[in-house]
């Protein structure tokens, strides 16, 4: 096995270890960076929601309770946040946020199987204030933040308490079978934020075969430089000199002397060499006298 092939082994075993580290950790980092990018993004779509109940709350509601109105579903903070983020749904299909209960007023905040197991986490953890996780599979894959619904005012139970105490224009809308019963500090329901990931974790492959492939691109172009300089620095003169020497032990001492210029190993053994062939020279010039 020659020196160039020796050298070429073990640089490749090397970069074969360096690139599957590089690869790996940059893999990680970059799927880690598309999560915290996908975390971002709902938890600006879940701070929307919240400006947008309370400016329901501390502007608009007591407008139209000025205006003489007991109950329009305008001046449910729910409502409002639903109707918000349902504009932005248009744009964003994928993004949803949906404030899901166990008991609503309006059906179509009822919890679903997945939604119910989250409302029932935060009812069995009163200190658990958000719980994030992923749900979904393939290009349905979306991650998800939740809140609980607590109810924390007296005045949320004048609709929601009983029956008898609500308003006669929101029984008129709804009904009386659903959205009461509730009571104070109790979990009724979660506020739930889904991301898709498929977007951001596609970029992030795209990034990390885009890294590997300049890796590999970058050790191959190292590779050609390395043996370049490896054969005119190493193995052409180890070759002059193997020459050399090998006319010298074949008996032709008249065969040219190979000199390396330098202060370092290759010029070393040339000089070396060169020695050699030159007291060789004289001890067969005293053999012959």
């Amino acid at each position: 096995m020659g020196l160039r092939t020796k050298f070429n082994l073990s640089l490749f075993l090397v970069a074969f270890i360096g690139i599957s580290a590089s690869g790996y950790i940059s893999y990680n980092l970059l799927q880690e960076n598309a999560r915290e990018e996908i975390l971002q993004t709902a938890g600006i779509i879940m701070a929307s929601a919240k400006a947008n109940r309370s400016y329901t709350i501390e502007e608009i509601r007591p407008l139209l309770k000025q205006l003489g109105k007991d109950f329009v579903p305008q001046m449910v903070p729910a409502y409002s946040a639903h109707q918000n983020i349902r504009r932005l749904h248009k744009n964003y299909p994928d993004y949803s946020y949906k404030e899901a209960t166990l008991n609503p007023t309006n059906p179509g905040s009822r919890a679903t199987d997945w939604e119910s197991r989250i409302i029932e986490r935060f009812q069995n953890d009163e200190s658990k204030k958000e719980i994030i996780g992923e749900h979904g599979e393939g290009k349905n894959r979306f991650l998800y933040v939740a809140r609980p619904i607590r109810i924390k005012k007296q005045s949320c139970l004048a609709c929601h308490g009983k029956v008898e105490d609500a308003p006669a224009s929101m029984l008129a809308n709804y009904g009386n079978a659903n959205g009461f019963g509730w009571k104070l500090n109790q979990v009724v329901g979660t506020q739930v934020v889904k991301v898709p990931m498929s977007v951001q974790l596609q970029r992030a492959d795209q990034e990390f075969r885009t890294f590997m492939l300049s890796m590999i691109v970058i050790f191959i172009f190292t590779v050609v430089i390395l043996n370049i300089l490896l054969n005119a620095i190493v193995i052409k003169p180890i070759r002059a000199m193997s020459r050399s020497a090998e006319e010298i032990s074949m008996g032709n001492l008249d065969a040219p002397e190979f000199v390396a210029r330098g202060n370092d190993e290759i010029a070393s053994l040339s000089s070396s060499l060169s020695r050699m062939r030159r007291s060789l020279v004289s001890a067969m010039k005293m053999i012959d006298e």
